[in-house]
């Protein structure tokens, strides 16, 4: 591509493609992909780029162009790489001058600078750096910015790469220029100082841009770019430096006030130097050793005294209890339990932080965490009143409560509290006992400052088990205080219900339950929307506990049940609504079939509640869950739930369908416990597997429950399932086994195994074309022993129940093979007789005998030649099947069942499914199930002997070892 001729050209496509037009758009768009790999396309967007009297967004399309060229078509290997020649060129271009006036291309400049970087430098770029350094150095402000902007995004990315070669370049570049960043920083921050005192606002602006871009520099610098950062006098005073010039910062935000256009970008810096702070404690805990004292003074006294007042914001306060945090629970700082086996550096930190957290300290910052932070602020008081719902969903950890200082302050009370808890238990234990009886509803500090000391106890709850007798405090002081119903006391109704939550699982008698049962009733029709919310986020927790008890909640769940439903009904935000499914979800899932009288108004409202959830992915992942629990306690009976239910499975399994991204994996599930649930085969059940091969096709994740679903079908009816997809699905199953794990291989091996033993004539019809492999591997010894395993199980299969199938199998294999039939039976025999020890499971072993022993009576020789290997294998399966019958004494085969009998089930049992029983019907047709091993290993040597005549059978028991006769004579001994 000539520059000069192609420059107008590209010009016009580049022009084009900002159009609005997608007339025009599409082709110009279509045009620049073709030019992406032609020689010189670079350069022409270099010079259009450069060229500030262009239409701004025509460069900034150029811009964004060439930088994703460098993702495709820099490194060398890269198909239609770039010449070196043009990259030389194009380096140079890209650093000639440092003068773009729109901040937004500049930065993007910047950025594929550092992208070009992270390729070339230092070997093929080597004078970036000094450029760089040059260019920050010079006189003209926007030169200057430009520059410091680009060594920014240079430092930050070469900072990045983690292989050690990469890292040892890093280290080599940051102790060359450590020193200049360092003054660059210094120089830029006193500037910045002494405008900002002088009044000159828009000067000081200025250098506060320059000061964080140079503290962005040195952040990476002093980060990553030494290993043993504590022996370098710079670094150590660079992070000396930052608590001094954190102090100044924070004193110039109270002198600028609020309104100051400096205040947003004041504020950014003072969190880089607390990031300063928190990625070289992270990165270097020993080497921040030395900033232990120094870091908890400054970090304590902003948070826990006056001297933070008016002065620190909430992030800056964020980060100060992050630092503290780090420093309290970093295990670099701990001794081993063994104290001879700590490390020096660990006993010099413990011993710093053990003179910091003296008792007068930790009992400042306990009490004042809970009675300061703890706090409902105004703004919170005001979003319970005038939006409850977005109030509790972010209380119970909602997308912005994550980043606020709630959580963090919270976080720092658990952490402090369990590595002081000897403390702060009797600090904690102080403030309760101040706050007992009912508190006065006139009196809102105190109600707050009650509400703040009781969520302290929910976190600490597991802290404080040997100091609290929670079920006496329940019932003498909790109960009262959820009684109290005057609209003020919303406030500690809510906190107990939580605080009840929070000891659940911790400390709470069984015999207690009812009584809790009644108040979740009582509060479930609190008049507050808050307080009923949290109850049920309670009752969650309570039947999610390991102690809860079926029987003890049942004469209360049609109350409570109908009072979630109701609640569901009321909420209007899709994380509201999510919350309740779950709280539904969860009693469903617990009580199981008890919910059948119950659900009849749910039943009639998820349709509803779907459609209406057609934007919200998440809350129809949440509906999901609940159908899932809600089939499986309606068992058979969820069979009604068919006209909602199969529409709502086939959009979520249909990857066709954009929502099935989020959908997919319940949708699955559900599909699955509907088969399983099912008590018949329906038309539109059938019809929903069209989905499948496409599911099969994706070999995600997913693909053991996709199995799972085709064993629910022909479990469900194998007749009709196999005669409509059959066929596809035997394409399917060819098509995964090309490329899979062994793993993988006998998961569909299985399917094909259950298939035969439904129905073993359509069975081997049906995946007819993958048996040749099976036989195969079976001939081959194949090595890995599962898939050994389950190839015999399916031979076995065949061989026992459709003996036609298995004489044709073999005659195709021996002419595949040029074998002769016999020869090739012999081959198979002596295989199965050597791999026995890979099949591991009884009903597989068994399957393995009775298969081989059904070859009898036989005149062909081949047989005969195997005969003692059979009649091993025969003794092995005896040995595994044969046990004494206790009521007669004699030996039984302890597999043979005779009849099916409904399981009698504890209430905390799960029924069984419709699914189960099927399994239960289908094994007693079973041979393995139906046979005795005993009867008919006697019954087949019996025909044998009619067969050869006594003389013949004497001479081919002589063939077995004398060891396995005299066993097998005393297991067909009574009979």
């Amino acid at each position: 591509m000539d520059i000069d001729s192609a420059s107008s050209v590209v010009l016009q496509a580049l022009t084009q493609a900002t159009s609005q037009d997608t007339a025009v758009l599409k082709p110009a768009e279509e045009q620049l992909r073709q030019w992406e790999t032609q020689p010189g396309f670079y350069s022409v967007l270099l010079n259009i780029f450069n060229n500030h009297m262009l239409d701004v967004n025509v460069r900034w399309l150029a811009v964004l162009y060439f930088k994703n060229g460098i993702d495709r078509y820099w490194r060398r290997v890269a198909p239609h790489a770039l010449s070196e020649e043009e990259k030389t060129s194009l380096r140079a271009g890209l650093i000639t001058n440092f003068n773009e006036p729109v901040n937004q291309i500049a930065t993007q400049i910047a950025v594929l600078i550092a992208k070009v970087a992270r390729l070339d430098c230092p070997r093929q770029w080597p004078e970036l750096i000094p450029v760089l350094l040059e260019s920050v150095k010079g006189q003209d402000g926007l030169q200057q910015h430009r520059a410091l902007l680009t060594f920014y995004h240079v430092t930050k990315t070469l900072a990045s790469k983690r292989l050690a070669q990469d890292k040892r370049l890093f280290q080599d570049l940051a102790s060359g220029i450590y020193s200049f960043a360092c003054s660059l920083w210094s120089h830029h921050t006193d500037c910045f100082l002494q405008q900002i005192y002088a009044r000159d606002e828009p000067t000081a602006l200025s250098s506060l841009e320059r000061t964080l871009l140079s503290l962005k520099v040195l952040r990476k610098l002093t980060v990553h770019g030494f290993q043993e950062p504590q022996q370098n006098m710079e670094v150590m005073g660079f992070l000396n430096a930052v608590f001094e010039r954190l102090k100044e910062f924070l004193e110039c935000c109270r002198q600028v006030g609020p309104e100051s256009t400096c205040r947003e970008k004041l504020e950014k810096t003072i969190i880089l130097y607390t990031k300063v702070l928190l990625d070289f404690l992270e990165y270097h805990p020993c080497a921040f050793i030395p900033l232990i004292q120094r870091s908890l003074e400054f970090a304590v006294s902003y948070v826990f005294t006056p001297a933070g007042e008016g002065v620190a914001f909430e992030r800056f306060i964020v980060q100060c209890m992050n630092l503290i945090k780090m420093i309290v629970k970093n295990e670099a700082y701990k001794p081993a339990k063994n104290v001879e086996d700590s490390k020096p550096e660990s006993l010099e930190a413990h011993k710093i932080k053990t003179a910091f957290f003296t008792h007068p300290t930790l009992t400042e910052i306990g009490r004042r965490l809970v009675s300061h932070y703890f706090l409902l602020t105004e703004e919170e008081l005001t979003m319970w009143e005038e939006d409850p719902e977005s109030f509790a969903v972010e209380e119970t950890g909602g997308d912005s409560w994550k980043y606020s200082l709630r959580p963090c302050t919270e976080v720092l009370f658990l952490d402090i509290f369990h590595n002081y808890s000897q403390t702060l238990t009797p600090v904690l234990l102080e403030m309760v006992e101040n706050l007992q009886g009912p508190t006065n509803v006139e009196d809102p500090v105190q109600l707050l400052m009650k509400d703040a000391v009781y969520n302290a106890v929910g976190l600490a709850a597991y802290e404080l088990f040997d100091s609290v007798d929670f079920d006496q405090w329940f019932k003498n002081q909790l109960l009262g205080e959820l009684q109290v119903s005057h609209h003020r006391y919303k406030l500690i109704r809510r906190r107990v219900i939580w605080l009840i939550g929070q000891w659940i699982s911790v400390k709470f008698k069984s015999v207690l339950r009812p009584l809790l049962y009644e108040v979740i009733l009582s509060l479930m029709q609190d008049p507050d929307l808050v307080v009923r919310i949290e109850t049920a986020t309670t009752l969650k927790l309570t039947v999610d506990d390991f102690e809860f008890r079926t029987e003890q909640f049942l004469p209360y769940l049609e109350s409570i049940f109908g009072l979630l439903f109701h609640l569901l009904q009321q909420v209007t935000e899709c994380d509201t609504k999510m919350q309740v499914l779950h709280v539904i979800s969860c009693v469903i899932e617990r009580v199981n079939i008890q919910i059948r009288p119950y659900v009849g108004c749910l039943v009639q409202y998820l349709p509803l509640l779907w459609k209406q959830s057609e934007e919200h992915n998440m809350l129809r992942c949440a509906i999901l869950t609940t159908l899932i629990h809600l089939v499986q306690g309606l068992g058979a009976e969820s069979k009604n739930l068919y006209p909602f239910l199969l529409p709502v499975i086939q959009l979520s399994t249909d990857v066709s369908q954009p929502p099935h991204v989020y959908l997919l994996e319940d949708g699955l599930e559900l599909w699955l416990v509907t088969l399983e649930n099912s008590p018949a085969v329906t038309p539109e059940l059938l019809r929903i597997f069209q989905n499948m091969s496409a599911l099969l096709e994706l070999s995600s994740e997913n693909l053991r429950t996709c199995f799972q679903i085709v064993n629910a079908y022909i479990y469900l009816s194998a007749s009709e399932f196999l005669q409509n997809y059959g066929e596809s699905l035997c394409q399917s199953f060819s098509d995964l086994l090309k490329d899979i794990t062994n793993e993988g291989q006998v998961q569909v091996l299985k399917v094909v195994e259950i298939a035969l033993k439904v129905s073993p004539i359509l069975g081997s019809h049906m995946f007819q074309p993958l048996l040749p492999a099976v036989f195969r591997g079976i001939v081959d010894g194949e090595r890995y022993p599962v898939v050994m395993s389950t190839y015999l199980g399916i031979m076995g299969r065949i061989l026992l129940q459709n003996s036609s199938f298995f004489s044709s199998l073999l005659s195709k294999m021996a002419s595949e093979c040029r074998q002769e039939m016999d020869q090739l039976l012999g081959s198979v025999i002596e295989m199965w007789v050597d791999r026995m020890d890979n099949i591991t499971q009884p009903e597989r072993r068994k399957l393995s005998a009775l298969a081989l022993v059904s070859l009898l009576p036989s005149d062909n020789s081949v047989i005969q030649d195997k005969f003692c290997g059979i009649i091993s294998i025969c003794i092995e399966a005896l040995h595994d099947v044969m046990s004494e019958d206790p009521e007669t004494g004699t030996s039984k085969d302890c597999m043979l069942m005779s009849h099916f009998e409904e399981p009698k089930l504890s209430d905390d049992e799960e029924p069984p499914t419709e699914q189960d029983k099927r399994k239960k019907l289908l094994a007693l047709e079973d041979p393995v199930h139906s046979v005795s091993l005993q009867h008919f290993v006697y019954e087949k040597l019996k025909a044998q002997q009619g067969l050869m005549g006594d003389q013949g059978f004497g001479v081919l028991m002589e063939t077995v070892d004398t060891v396995l006769v005299r066993q097998l004579q005393e297991f067909l001994q009574n009979l």
